[in-house]
């Protein structure tokens, strides 16, 4: 059995999502594993190069999970021949300028959401790879989530019959950062600085339609910021001028419609920090990130409209859980189908135009808030 090696020049790993999704949980895991298997037997290995622009975070990192190669010059790394792909999850304002240097040097490259912060960035980073005829990949792991696995397997079964509407609620309560630390970064509350949950989360549910429930053909959008003001990293007061909450409707293909709420200013109660409900003619079925309960038709009650007594009917109850069947981590799944690609075998339709169509919804979301009125979503041309 041979094996061959790939070289990922992996930025923007230290940070939360890049380190434990992307490097930890997806590639030290292949590795672990014994690399991605191709049908000839031939086994892909990856073999990170971690770069960052602190010399000391980097080098604790790569100490901590036994890699060997490290170094923040980005340049020094992108001349080297060997190693053929670069990975991005750093902030999205800087990653238009680092995917263009790692596609003029050659390399095929793959990178967190959103892939810019304006369609026109992300149309050009397209264009740009198409033109040097590299490989190229957007993340959205979404998709191998095992509760939206399970939707498309009972989508696939027609159990929803015609589907009627999707309704999605993602977020929690991201503290302030005065009195209790934040959960997430400042920058994402900065909208100079390419924060904001509309062009955040937008880019999320633009791929979910799309490959669950029918291409988003038009949306209405109403953006809030319902916190004004938070503290930074270094206990400083700013102000928010990033939106930290989104009301979308959207029309799909098919007549089918979906709402999502997302928001950064909400305390949960519910089974999930993201549960999606889909009604059909046949059944409906509410999943989070995980679970996924259904009701066919048959154990759907029959509720008559009475406010003068207690509610005799327990809504929680006459709904099936879907069994599990072996999900990976999702984030490890696509990485997987790229290295593949990498290495020839197999299409990976999950590609820098696919993240266009994200930021291009988002784009829309909030035009659609300042003009408050309704938008059409143009097919994007490959």
């Amino acid at each position: 059995m041979s094996e061959r090696r790939i070289g990922i020049i992996m930025h923007g790993v230290t940070g939360r999502m890049g380190m434990n999704q992307h490097l930890v949980r997806s590639i030290l895991e292949i590795r672990k594993q014994g690399g991605v298997a191709l049908k000839d037997g031939t086994r892909v290995m990856p073999d990170p190069l971690l770069v960052g622009r602190n010399a000391a975070k980097v080098e604790e990192l790569a100490k901590k999970h036994g890699v060997e190669r490290w170094t923040t010059d980005l340049d020094q790394a992108l001349a080297r021949e060997k190693d053929e792909v670069f990975f991005d999850a750093a902030s999205t304002q800087l990653r238009p300028r680092l995917l263009k240097r790692a596609i003029a040097a050659g390399k095929h490259v793959y990178c967190e959401k959103p892939l810019a912060t304006s369609l026109a960035e992300s149309m050009d980073l397209y264009q740009a790879a198409k033109k040097a005829r590299v490989k190229h990949g957007v993340v959205q792991d979404k998709l191998w989530l095992p509760g939206l696995l399970k939707l498309q397997k009972l989508r696939d079964a027609g159990f929803f019959g015609r589907l009627l509407s999707v309704r999605g609620e993602f977020g929690y309560w991201v503290f302030e950062g005065d009195r209790e630390p934040a959960q997430r970064p400042s920058w994402n509350y900065r909208k100079q600085d390419g924060g904001g949950i509309i062009l955040d989360m937008l880019c999320h549910w633009r791929y979910v339609l799309d490959n669950l429930f029918g291409e988003v053909k038009a949306l209405s959008c109403l953006g809030a910021t319902h916190i004004p003001y938070r503290w930074d990293e270094n206990g400083k007061r700013y102000r928010a001028t990033a939106d930290d909450a989104a009301y979308a409707t959207f029309k799909l293909a098919g007549g089918v419609i979906a709402h999502f709420n997302s928001s950064w200013a909400v305390r949960v109660r519910r089974d999930d920090l993201l549960t999606l409900q889909v009604d059909g003619t046949h059944g409906s079925a509410v999943a989070g990130l995980r679970r996924c309960l259904i009701q066919p038709y048959e154990r759907t009650p029959k509720p008559v409209w009475n406010p003068d007594i207690p509610q005799p009917i327990n809504f929680f109850e006459g709904w099936h859980e879907v069994p599990d069947a072996g999900y990976d981590n999702a984030f490890k799944v696509q990485w997987e189908l790229f290295l593949k690609h990498v290495a020839g075998e197999g299409a990976f339709r999950w590609n820098l135009l696919e993240g266009a169509r994200g930021v291009q919804l988002a784009e829309l979301g909030w035009r659609s808030w300042q003009r408050k009125k309704w938008l059409d979503v143009p097919r994007l041309k490959a």
